[in-house]
């Protein structure tokens, strides 16, 4: 499984509606494409939500991030996140 980090922006409609069972639909749609939430922030400033997601590859990852978009009107960009142990050894 590979990491990503998804930054999200809520669009006007997306905030009319933030609830947990939003959040729960999430999840399931994550799961739906092989992944899972290994957290979640509300941030304040030019990004307004992060998730931390595991996905078996980056084609899971492109799908779940336009997935997202149409079921909650979150727009989101979605970024590789390597651990620094792991990236130590890539540089070696």
């Amino acid at each position: 499984m590979a990491t990503f980090l998804m930054f999200g922006n809520y669009s006007q409609n997306a905030l009319k509606s933030i609830d947990a069972k939003r959040t729960n639909k999430a999840a399931a749609l994550i799961k739906k494409y092989g992944g899972s939430i290994k957290a979640g922030y509300a941030l304040l400033g030019e990004v307004d939500i992060i998730l931390i997601v595991e996905l078996p590859d980056f084609e899971q990852a492109m799908k779940v991030s336009v997935a997202l978009n149409k079921l909650l009107g979150i727009a989101f960009r979605t970024a590789p996140a390597v651990s620094i142990e792991d990236f130590d050894k890539l540089m070696k």
